[in-house]
Protein backbone atom coordinates (compact mmCIF):
# COMPACT_ATOMS: atom_id res chain seq x y z
CA UNK A 1 0.00 0.00 0.00
CA UNK A 2 3.04 2.29 0.20
CA UNK A 3 4.06 1.97 -3.46
CA UNK A 4 3.92 5.35 -5.24
CA UNK A 5 2.77 7.02 -2.00
CA UNK A 6 4.21 10.00 -0.13
CA UNK A 7 4.96 9.30 3.53
CA UNK A 8 5.98 11.86 6.14
CA UNK A 9 7.61 10.91 9.45
CA UNK A 10 7.79 13.50 12.21
CA UNK A 11 10.82 12.99 14.41
CA UNK A 12 12.14 10.90 11.54
CA UNK A 13 15.82 11.01 12.55
CA UNK A 14 15.16 9.00 15.72
CA UNK A 15 15.67 5.27 16.18
CA UNK A 16 12.17 4.44 14.94
CA UNK A 17 12.36 6.79 11.96
CA UNK A 18 15.61 5.33 10.69
CA UNK A 19 14.34 1.76 10.89
CA UNK A 20 11.02 2.79 9.33
CA UNK A 21 12.75 4.48 6.38
CA UNK A 22 15.02 1.49 5.87
CA UNK A 23 12.02 -0.86 5.86
CA UNK A 24 10.02 1.28 3.43
CA UNK A 25 12.95 1.51 1.00
CA UNK A 26 13.56 -2.24 1.21
CA UNK A 27 9.98 -3.46 0.81
CA UNK A 28 8.21 -0.78 -1.22
CA UNK A 29 8.65 1.81 -3.96
CA UNK A 30 7.38 5.01 -2.35
CA UNK A 31 7.01 8.20 -4.33
CA UNK A 32 8.51 10.28 -1.51
CA UNK A 33 9.63 9.75 2.06
CA UNK A 34 9.77 13.02 4.00
CA UNK A 35 11.86 13.10 7.19
CA UNK A 36 10.57 16.00 9.29
CA UNK A 37 12.70 16.91 12.31
CA UNK A 38 14.46 19.84 13.94
CA UNK A 39 18.05 18.55 14.21
CA UNK A 40 20.12 19.49 11.16
CA UNK A 41 23.11 17.38 12.20
CA UNK A 42 21.04 14.22 12.59
CA UNK A 43 19.44 14.90 9.20
CA UNK A 44 22.87 15.35 7.61
CA UNK A 45 24.08 12.08 9.14
CA UNK A 46 20.92 10.29 8.02
CA UNK A 47 21.34 11.59 4.47
CA UNK A 48 24.69 9.82 4.26
CA UNK A 49 22.91 6.51 4.79
CA UNK A 50 19.53 7.08 3.14
CA UNK A 51 20.08 9.04 -0.08
CA UNK A 52 17.55 7.36 -2.35
CA UNK A 53 16.03 9.78 -4.92
CA UNK A 54 12.68 9.57 -3.13
CA UNK A 55 14.11 10.91 0.14
CA UNK A 56 13.31 14.44 1.31
CA UNK A 57 14.62 16.09 4.47
CA UNK A 58 12.63 18.94 6.04
CA UNK A 59 13.99 20.96 8.94
CA UNK A 60 11.03 21.78 11.14
CA UNK A 61 9.47 21.49 14.57
CA UNK A 62 6.00 20.10 15.29
CA UNK A 63 5.47 23.23 17.37
CA UNK A 64 5.57 25.21 14.11
CA UNK A 65 2.13 24.77 12.54
CA UNK A 66 2.90 26.68 9.34
CA UNK A 67 5.97 24.55 8.62
CA UNK A 68 3.91 21.38 9.13
CA UNK A 69 1.27 22.69 6.74
CA UNK A 70 3.91 23.18 4.06
CA UNK A 71 5.57 19.82 4.69
CA UNK A 72 2.28 17.87 4.44
CA UNK A 73 1.24 19.16 1.04
CA UNK A 74 0.67 16.14 -1.19
CA UNK A 75 1.32 13.66 1.63
CA UNK A 76 -0.68 10.40 1.75
CA UNK A 77 0.40 8.92 5.10
CA UNK A 78 1.88 10.42 8.27
CA UNK A 79 3.70 8.67 11.12
CA UNK A 80 3.91 10.98 14.12
CA UNK A 81 6.98 9.91 16.09
CA UNK A 82 8.23 13.31 17.30
CA UNK A 83 8.12 13.73 21.08
CA UNK A 84 10.10 14.74 24.13
CA UNK A 85 10.52 11.35 25.77
CA UNK A 86 12.98 11.62 28.66
CA UNK A 87 11.02 11.26 31.91
CA UNK A 88 13.37 13.31 34.18
CA UNK A 89 13.74 16.07 31.56
CA UNK A 90 9.95 16.34 31.28
CA UNK A 91 9.60 16.64 35.05
CA UNK A 92 12.08 19.53 35.15
CA UNK A 93 10.86 21.19 31.93
CA UNK A 94 7.11 20.56 31.95
CA UNK A 95 6.04 23.37 29.63
CA UNK A 96 8.53 22.31 26.97
CA UNK A 97 7.18 18.77 27.10
CA UNK A 98 3.60 20.05 26.81
CA UNK A 99 4.47 22.30 23.85
CA UNK A 100 5.94 19.42 21.87
CA UNK A 101 3.84 16.43 22.93
CA UNK A 102 0.40 18.07 23.22
CA UNK A 103 0.50 21.28 21.19
CA UNK A 104 2.62 19.54 18.57
CA UNK A 105 0.06 16.74 18.31
CA UNK A 106 -2.68 19.31 17.71
CA UNK A 107 -0.59 20.91 14.96
CA UNK A 108 -0.03 17.55 13.26
CA UNK A 109 -3.77 16.84 13.33
CA UNK A 110 -4.75 20.22 11.88
CA UNK A 111 -2.08 20.09 9.17
CA UNK A 112 -3.14 16.56 8.19
CA UNK A 113 -6.81 17.51 8.00
CA UNK A 114 -6.23 20.64 5.97
CA UNK A 115 -3.97 18.78 3.52
CA UNK A 116 -6.40 15.84 3.18
CA UNK A 117 -3.81 13.30 4.30
CA UNK A 118 -5.31 9.83 3.98
CA UNK A 119 -4.10 8.16 7.19
CA UNK A 120 -2.16 9.21 10.29
CA UNK A 121 -0.70 6.92 12.95
CA UNK A 122 0.69 8.46 16.13
CA UNK A 123 3.20 6.56 18.23
CA UNK A 124 2.35 6.29 21.92
CA UNK A 125 3.95 4.56 24.90
CA UNK A 126 3.05 2.25 27.75
CA UNK A 127 3.68 5.24 30.03
CA UNK A 128 0.47 6.82 28.65
CA UNK A 129 -1.62 4.12 30.38
CA UNK A 130 -2.42 5.18 33.96
CA UNK A 131 0.40 7.77 33.81
CA UNK A 132 2.34 8.80 36.91
CA UNK A 133 4.84 11.12 35.20
CA UNK A 134 4.42 14.17 32.99
CA UNK A 135 5.76 12.46 29.89
CA UNK A 136 3.10 9.75 30.20
CA UNK A 137 0.41 12.34 30.92
CA UNK A 138 1.29 14.34 27.80
CA UNK A 139 1.25 11.20 25.67
CA UNK A 140 -2.15 10.26 27.09
CA UNK A 141 -3.40 13.72 26.12
CA UNK A 142 -1.86 13.25 22.68
CA UNK A 143 -3.60 9.87 22.30
CA UNK A 144 -6.92 11.48 23.19
CA UNK A 145 -6.37 14.21 20.61
CA UNK A 146 -5.66 11.75 17.82
CA UNK A 147 -8.65 9.58 18.71
CA UNK A 148 -11.02 12.56 18.85
CA UNK A 149 -9.62 13.93 15.58
CA UNK A 150 -11.73 11.34 13.75
CA UNK A 151 -14.83 13.03 15.11
CA UNK A 152 -13.81 16.55 14.11
CA UNK A 153 -12.68 15.61 10.61
CA UNK A 154 -16.00 16.70 9.10
CA UNK A 155 -15.88 16.19 5.35
CA UNK A 156 -12.17 15.38 5.37
CA UNK A 157 -11.14 11.84 4.49
CA UNK A 158 -8.32 11.68 7.04
CA UNK A 159 -8.28 8.78 9.52
CA UNK A 160 -6.28 8.88 12.76
CA UNK A 161 -5.14 5.96 14.93
CA UNK A 162 -2.58 5.33 17.67
CA UNK A 163 0.02 2.60 18.19
CA UNK A 164 1.16 1.95 21.75
CA UNK A 165 3.99 -0.36 22.72
CA UNK A 166 6.65 -0.88 25.38
CA UNK A 167 10.38 -0.50 25.77
CA UNK A 168 12.27 -0.71 22.48
CA UNK A 169 15.42 -2.82 22.79
CA UNK A 170 18.63 -0.87 22.15
CA UNK A 171 16.87 2.40 21.27
CA UNK A 172 18.23 5.60 22.77
CA UNK A 173 15.67 5.46 25.56
CA UNK A 174 16.31 1.81 26.39
CA UNK A 175 18.08 0.61 29.51
CA UNK A 176 20.27 -1.64 27.36
CA UNK A 177 22.74 1.12 26.31
CA UNK A 178 22.87 2.25 29.97
CA UNK A 179 23.83 -1.21 31.17
CA UNK A 180 26.29 -1.56 28.30
CA UNK A 181 28.02 1.67 29.29
CA UNK A 182 28.56 0.35 32.82
CA UNK A 183 29.98 -2.87 31.36
CA UNK A 184 32.28 -1.04 28.92
CA UNK A 185 33.56 1.24 31.69
CA UNK A 186 34.55 -1.78 33.77
CA UNK A 187 32.15 -1.13 36.65
CA UNK A 188 32.08 -3.72 39.42
CA UNK A 189 28.26 -3.94 39.52
CA UNK A 190 25.07 -3.26 37.55
CA UNK A 191 22.70 -0.74 39.20
CA UNK A 192 19.10 -1.98 39.44
CA UNK A 193 16.32 0.35 40.53
CA UNK A 194 14.15 -2.46 41.98
CA UNK A 195 14.62 -6.22 42.13
CA UNK A 196 11.02 -6.93 41.09
CA UNK A 197 10.79 -4.49 38.16
CA UNK A 198 9.36 -5.78 34.87
CA UNK A 199 9.03 -4.25 31.42
CA UNK A 200 7.48 -5.07 28.05
CA UNK A 201 10.14 -5.85 25.44
CA UNK A 202 10.01 -5.18 21.69
CA UNK A 203 12.57 -4.71 18.93
CA UNK A 204 12.63 -1.73 16.58
CA UNK A 205 11.82 -3.95 13.61
CA UNK A 206 8.84 -5.44 15.42
CA UNK A 207 7.60 -1.95 16.21
CA UNK A 208 8.01 -0.84 12.59
CA UNK A 209 6.27 -3.96 11.26
CA UNK A 210 3.39 -3.44 13.67
CA UNK A 211 2.89 0.16 12.52
CA UNK A 212 3.05 -0.85 8.86
CA UNK A 213 0.39 -3.53 9.38
CA UNK A 214 -1.88 -1.17 11.27
CA UNK A 215 -2.04 1.24 8.34
CA UNK A 216 -3.94 -1.59 6.65
CA UNK A 217 -5.98 -2.55 9.72
CA UNK A 218 -7.03 0.87 10.95
CA UNK A 219 -10.62 2.05 10.95
CA UNK A 220 -9.76 5.32 12.69
CA UNK A 221 -9.93 6.07 16.41
CA UNK A 222 -8.48 2.86 17.84
CA UNK A 223 -5.32 2.35 19.89
CA UNK A 224 -3.35 -0.69 18.72
CA UNK A 225 -1.32 -2.62 21.31
CA UNK A 226 0.91 -5.54 20.25
CA UNK A 227 1.20 -8.79 22.18
CA UNK A 228 4.86 -8.81 23.20
CA UNK A 229 6.89 -10.53 25.93
CA UNK A 230 7.88 -9.16 29.32
CA UNK A 231 11.29 -9.27 30.95
CA UNK A 232 12.54 -8.92 34.50
CA UNK A 233 15.16 -6.19 34.73
CA UNK A 234 17.36 -8.40 36.92
CA UNK A 235 17.25 -11.05 34.16
CA UNK A 236 18.29 -8.42 31.61
CA UNK A 237 21.26 -7.44 33.76
CA UNK A 238 22.22 -11.10 34.15
CA UNK A 239 21.90 -11.70 30.40
CA UNK A 240 24.19 -8.78 29.62
CA UNK A 241 26.72 -9.19 32.44
CA UNK A 242 26.46 -12.60 34.10
CA UNK A 243 29.72 -12.03 35.98
CA UNK A 244 28.63 -8.79 37.70
CA UNK A 245 26.57 -8.47 40.89
CA UNK A 246 23.51 -6.22 41.08
CA UNK A 247 23.15 -3.18 43.33
CA UNK A 248 19.65 -1.95 44.18
CA UNK A 249 19.57 1.87 43.93
CA UNK A 250 15.83 2.62 44.25
CA UNK A 251 13.10 3.59 41.82
CA UNK A 252 13.60 6.97 40.15
CA UNK A 253 10.96 9.73 40.31
CA UNK A 254 8.17 9.05 37.84
CA UNK A 255 9.16 5.41 37.32
CA UNK A 256 6.75 2.48 37.67
CA UNK A 257 7.53 -0.95 39.04
CA UNK A 258 5.49 -2.54 36.23
CA UNK A 259 4.13 -1.05 33.02
CA UNK A 260 0.55 -1.17 31.71
CA UNK A 261 -0.59 -1.05 28.09
CA UNK A 262 -4.31 -1.91 28.38
CA UNK A 263 -5.65 -0.55 31.69
CA UNK A 264 -8.29 -2.46 33.61
CA UNK A 265 -10.46 0.67 33.62
CA UNK A 266 -10.76 0.36 29.83
CA UNK A 267 -11.48 -3.37 29.72
CA UNK A 268 -15.00 -2.76 28.40
CA UNK A 269 -13.50 -0.97 25.38
CA UNK A 270 -10.71 -3.51 24.75
CA UNK A 271 -10.73 -6.22 22.08
CA UNK A 272 -8.30 -9.10 21.71
CA UNK A 273 -7.04 -10.23 18.30
CA UNK A 274 -4.59 -13.00 17.45
CA UNK A 275 -1.43 -10.91 17.85
CA UNK A 276 -2.64 -7.62 19.31
CA UNK A 277 -5.24 -5.74 21.33
CA UNK A 278 -7.38 -2.80 20.27
CA UNK A 279 -8.62 -0.16 22.69
CA UNK A 280 -11.74 1.32 21.12
CA UNK A 281 -12.52 5.01 21.62
CA UNK A 282 -14.73 5.91 24.56
CA UNK A 283 -16.44 8.61 22.52
CA UNK A 284 -19.01 7.78 19.87
CA UNK A 285 -18.38 8.84 16.30
CA UNK A 286 -21.23 10.60 14.56
CA UNK A 287 -20.27 9.75 10.98
CA UNK A 288 -19.05 6.15 11.14
CA UNK A 289 -19.42 2.80 12.85
CA UNK A 290 -18.26 2.35 16.41
CA UNK A 291 -17.73 -1.39 16.04
CA UNK A 292 -14.07 -2.34 16.49
CA UNK A 293 -14.30 -6.14 16.84
CA UNK A 294 -13.60 -6.41 13.10
CA UNK A 295 -10.89 -4.34 11.44
CA UNK A 296 -10.35 -3.11 7.87
CA UNK A 297 -8.64 -6.42 6.98
CA UNK A 298 -11.68 -8.31 8.28
CA UNK A 299 -9.65 -9.80 11.12
CA UNK A 300 -11.96 -10.83 13.95
CA UNK A 301 -11.46 -9.90 17.58
CA UNK A 302 -13.47 -10.42 20.75
CA UNK A 303 -14.14 -8.40 23.86
CA UNK A 304 -11.82 -9.16 26.78
CA UNK A 305 -13.16 -10.37 30.11
CA UNK A 306 -14.29 -7.88 32.76
CA UNK A 307 -11.33 -6.85 34.92
CA UNK A 308 -8.79 -7.65 32.21
CA UNK A 309 -5.54 -5.67 32.27
CA UNK A 310 -2.51 -6.12 30.04
CA UNK A 311 0.54 -5.31 32.16
CA UNK A 312 4.16 -6.41 32.23
CA UNK A 313 3.80 -8.30 35.55
CA UNK A 314 0.82 -10.54 34.71
CA UNK A 315 1.78 -10.95 31.05
CA UNK A 316 1.77 -14.72 30.36
CA UNK A 317 4.85 -14.45 28.13
CA UNK A 318 8.23 -13.87 29.81
CA UNK A 319 11.69 -14.16 28.29
CA UNK A 320 14.31 -16.21 30.12
CA UNK A 321 17.89 -14.98 30.53
CA UNK A 322 18.99 -16.94 27.47
CA UNK A 323 16.00 -15.74 25.46
CA UNK A 324 16.75 -12.13 26.40
CA UNK A 325 20.34 -12.55 25.24
CA UNK A 326 19.21 -14.00 21.91
CA UNK A 327 16.43 -11.42 21.50
CA UNK A 328 18.79 -8.50 22.10
CA UNK A 329 21.36 -9.90 19.68
CA UNK A 330 18.71 -10.26 16.97
CA UNK A 331 17.38 -6.76 17.67
CA UNK A 332 20.77 -5.28 16.78
CA UNK A 333 20.74 -6.83 13.29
Amino acid sequence: MFDNKTILITGGTGSFGKKYVKTLLTRYKPKKIIVFSRDELKQFEMQQIFNDPCMRYFIGDVRDKSRLYRAMQGVDYVIHAAALKQVPAAEYNPMECIKTNINGAENVIEAALDNNVEKVIALSTDKAANPINLYGATKLASDKLFVAANNIAGGHKTLFSVVRYGNVVCSRGSVVPVFQRFIDEGCDHIPITHADMTRFWISLQQGVDFVLKNFERMMGGEIFVPKIPSIRIVDLATAMAPQLPHKIIGIRPGEKLHEVMCPEDLCFDTYEFSDHFVIAPGIKFSSRSNDFDTNALNEQGHAVAPGFEYNSLSNPQYLSVEEIRAFNAQALV
